[in-house]
């Protein structure tokens, strides 16, 4: 397990709720958007044909470097688009701030693939400023992160991180950011990888030090390095010293684990919120959610609430829930969660975390289901297929549980878009 040493479409009710990202703009609309007094202005960056002495407001006069394109004083309403098929190599910093209403935007125009950002000492894209909404962009072979978020009220959506240490990393200062609608893959590179005991790092989707952001209905995949301390390492999304952070509705698959949580001495981990995730690997080692009480190093982490999601770890050196060093309820709440490992199907200690309405199937466990909570095979339909079959024993079962388990009621959705009952629910990520 890593040891933090490092601080698809949604239904419509959820689209309400979520921050809109720009999508490609074809040249000629944008230049068309950007005519008239006192209309928000667009900037162009092209890799192969721009020029940083231009003025970079129409396709024809656009800039050509990362460093002229961080350079621009970007205004509430601006948009800063890529030309498509193009390549950098460098770190975009996006400062500035919007508003609410007119936020700023970064995102792509033309044709072809996606424009792609590489190589950044540190990160490629770095959200240093707030109210940001940047969409379509790829960051891939970046020194550390992806995209590094350190300000608040952004919104990535659509994009693709891949091959790094952490895809998305939202530092201490990022809060109330959206990680939302992406694809997140194959960031399996270590950070800190030596023969020090416990304390190898790295290989993260999604990395979480900040508080009150929201990862949502993203793809997330093969976060999964070797480790010298642990065999293999890496996280779909890891929580290190933040609070109140939701993470629902993505779809993880090959990671090493989904998720884990944990603090430095003196700070907080809590009341995180998992939901309607649909969990899923093919290699032999894994885990669902790990978390701990007061007797380890990296807690308490207190509060953490996981509901309505789907897993299915088949190897068979895999843990679907582990609380250990001090378990209890104020530590973790399990609600009509599916779990079905090759391994062992739960861990916990002290007094145990508060469950119920789970299915559970394992070849071993090492807790104590609670109200209306079962062991028993779920009958999945397939293996990356995690709809309930006929006569499964989750259809029913769910208890009855409020909105907030899911983020609020806008979020109440299973992994196929279908409103949650709120009386008889079935259990996990899809009802019946």
């Amino acid at each position: 397990m890593a040891r933090f040493l490092r601080r698809a479409f949604l239904p419509s009710p959820l689209a309400l709720v979520l921050l809109a990202a720009p999508a490609a703009v074809p040249s000629g609309q944008a230049a068309a958007a950007g005519a008239g007094a006192g209309a928000a202005r667009i900037f162009y960056v092209d890799a192969r044909e721009g020029d940083d002495e231009a003025a970079g407001t129409t396709p024809g006069k656009a800039w050509r470097s990362l460093e002229r394109a961080g350079r621009a004083r970007l205004r509430p309403g601006d948009a800063l688009l890529f030309r498509r098929g193009g390549r950098w190599k460098g770190t975009l910093t996006l400062s500035g701030e919007g508003t609410a209403a007119r936020p700023i935007t970064a995102g792509s125009y033309g044709e072809g693939p996606r424009p792609v950002i590489s190589g950044g000492e540190e990160a490629c894209v770095v959200l240093a400023g707030a109210r940001w909404r940047v969409s379509g962009l790829r960051a891939t072979a970046c020194g550390w992160a992806g995209f590094r978020v350190e300000g608040r009220h952004n919104a990535l959506g659509d994009v693709l991180a891949d091959h790094n240490v952490a895809g998305v990393w939202v530092t201490e200062s990022g809060a109330h950011n959206l990680i939302r609608d992406s694809r997140i893959a194959e960031n399996n590179r270590m950070s800190v990888n030596d023969d020090v005991p416990d304390n190898d790092s790295g290989a993260f989707g999604v990395l979480l030090n900040g508080d009150d952001n929201r990862v949502i209905g993203n793809v997330i995949t093969g976060s999964y390095a070797p480790s010298h301390d642990y065999v293999y390492d890496g996280a779909a999304v890891e929580i290190y010293g933040g609070d109140r952070n939701l993470v629902a509705r993505n779809v993880a698959r090959d990671n090493e684990t989904f998720t884990e949580l944990g603090h430095e001495p003196g700070g907080t981990a809590r009341d995180n919120v998992f939901a309607t995730n649909v969990v899923t690997s093919s290699h032999d080692r894994g885990s669902f959610l790990i978390t701990r009480g007061r007797g380890h190093g990296v807690g308490p982490v207190t509060g953490t609430l996981a509901a309505g999601n789907s897993v299915y770890l088949p190897g068979r050196h895999t843990i679907g829930v582990s609380c250990a060093d001090g378990c209890s309820a104020k530590i973790l709440r399990l609600r009509n969660n599916v779990v079905k490992v090759g391994g062992l199907v739960g861990f916990e200690d002290g007094s145990g975390a508060d469950d119920a309405g789970g299915v559970y199937d394992g070849r071993r466990g090492r807790f104590t289901p609670g109200a209306r909570s079962v062991r028993a095979d779920p009958r999945f339909r397939g293996h990356d297929d995690l709809r309930l079959r006929p006569g499964s024993p989750a259809i029913g079962r769910g208890v009855p549980i409020g909105p907030s388990w899911y983020g609020g009621a806008a979020l109440a959705y299973d992994a196929a878009g279908r409103r949650i009952p709120l009386k008889n629910p079935d259990s996990g990520a899809y009802q019946y």
